[in-house]
């Protein structure tokens, strides 16, 4: 992944609720390169979801519908216990 690209993504991972920003940049930072290239498309449009359910998502008050998407999301809450 390029500089810029993987900036545009870190900013990307910068949400209105400090704790979102925590989880998915950790995350970004700790797993993101190791995943396999379906799982990076699947965080990359997550972050197209708004604050609140990207936060029942991580919280898992809510299970995300696309199996892809969800396998992200617990490694998302992995990497937080790391």
């Amino acid at each position: 992944m390029s500089k810029h690209s993987l900036h545009r993504l870190r900013w990307r991972c910068r949400r209105g609720l400090l704790e979102l920003d925590l989880l998915l940049g950790n995350f970004l930072e700790i797993s993101y390169e190791s995943i396999p290239d379906e799982e990076k498309r699947a965080f990359e449009t997550l972050l197209y979801h708004s604050d609140p359910d990207l936060w029942r998502y991580c919280l898992g008050e809510e299970p995300h519908p696309d199996p892809v998407t969800a396998n992200v999301i617990a490694k998302i809450r992995r990497a937080a216990l790391s």
